[in-house]
């Protein structure tokens, strides 16, 4: 099954480079009539330094170079004077410490929530299973860390683009309750790897890019509590100014069925995309530096199953923010794909997502 998934992925990425093949012809020639990225950066550092203000820091003049010569990229490339939006601006804050061992790189959001309400818990999936399931409390904790790496350090196809590895967890915490010692209700495993790379396709003045990848989401359990799936998606990410957009179809790769339920070889959840949907809608707003709106949904148009989120970041104290989040339907965690769940969480974010 493994290499299934693998020629699968590769297949993809093989698509991608047959689509580029003519831009990447492009690009050579603008490598003739354009210095390289880095002279033009060296250049920009130069003159900037010499015409800044005294107050500016180093990182500053950089992050304005990089940016100036990412513009004049993406303005050769389109014919057309290209403004940067809160997605390049967040990928060039990347580059910039992608090579530090000392900085982990964020993938999706991270935070922490003491504090989340839900009015239903799949408490029969426990039965039988644990004796703590009547015990189980509608008040716990959730928190998400996600992190990626780059693999490599040049372009692959095209200028800009990256192949990465990323892996997310996300895991629901009863601590609440005492009287069962406290046990971690659920907790899934994301491991994927992607592909990423910016177009030439500027709709409405914006920018975009497209991500193709593979992933798999398990919550790590056995027998009758073992959920996964694996799948494959295309990202279409478009941006502009302080506004975001993510649309993510995906396949997902067909398993064996299972013999019996206890069965530790076949399909944990053969209904999966009944609930789960075939598409995620993302999107994502900065207001101001303080303050980050965020919106994702899925729907399965023949089962009319969907799920909705809403996040708010809010400033609090120094470099702390808040968060709040807000979701109602089905799939939030793996454990209750098919229970539809209204949930209100309030806690600190680690990361932004823009």
């Amino acid at each position: 099954m493994i290499s299934i998934h693998c020629r699968l992925f590769c297949l993809l990425l093989l698509v991608l480079s047959i689509i580029t093949q003519a831009n990447s012809a492009d690009s050579k020639m603008d490598e003739l009539e354009l210095p390289s990225h880095k002279a033009m950066f060296e250049m920009c550092l130069f003159k900037a330094i010499k015409s800044a203000d005294k107050a500016a820091t180093l990182a500053e003049i950089e992050h304005y170079c990089e940016q100036k010569v990412a513009e004049r990229v993406m303005s050769k490339t389109t014919g057309k004077s290209v403004e940067l939006g809160v997605l390049a601006n967040r990928v060039i804050r990347e580059k910039r410490t992608a090579a530090d061992p000392y900085v982990l790189t964020p993938h999706k959001m991270n935070y922490i929530l003491p504090l989340s309400m839900v009015d239903e818990i799949n408490r029969e999936a426990y039965q039988g299973f644990s004796d703590w399931a009547d015990e189980l409390k509608d008040i716990e904790a959730k928190f998400q860390l996600s992190l990626k790496v780059p693999l490599l350090t040049d372009s692959l196809f095209r200028e800009g683009d990256q192949l990465f590895f990323g892996f997310t967890l996300q895991s629901w915490w009863q601590i609440y309750s005492a009287e069962i010692s406290k046990p971690f209700r659920e907790t899934n495993y994301q491991p994927e790897f992607f592909y990423f790379t910016p177009i030439s396709f500027h709709p409405f003045g914006g920018n975009s890019a497209l991500v193709v990848g593979g992933e798999h989401q398990s919550n790590g359990r056995s027998q009758v509590l073992s959920r996964s799936w694996n799948r494959v998606y295309v990202n279409y990410l478009y941006e502009k100014r302080n506004f975001a957009l993510s649309l993510r179809p995906w396949y997902r790769i067909p398993e064996s069925e299972k013999e019996s339920p206890a069965d530790g070889q076949g399909d944990d959840n053969p209904d999966i995309l009944d609930y789960m949907g075939h598409f995620e809608l993302g999107l994502l707003y900065k207001y101001d530096t303080d303050y980050e709106f965020s919106f994702k949904g899925r729907n399965n148009f023949a089962t009319h199953n969907g799920f909705i989120e809403f996040g708010v970041t809010f400033p609090l104290w120094g470099k702390l923010k808040g968060y709040a989040q807000m979701s109602s339907g089905y799939g939030e965690s793996l454990i209750d794909y098919n229970v539809n769940q209204k949930r209100f969480g309030i806690g600190i974010a680690l990361t932004n997502l823009l």
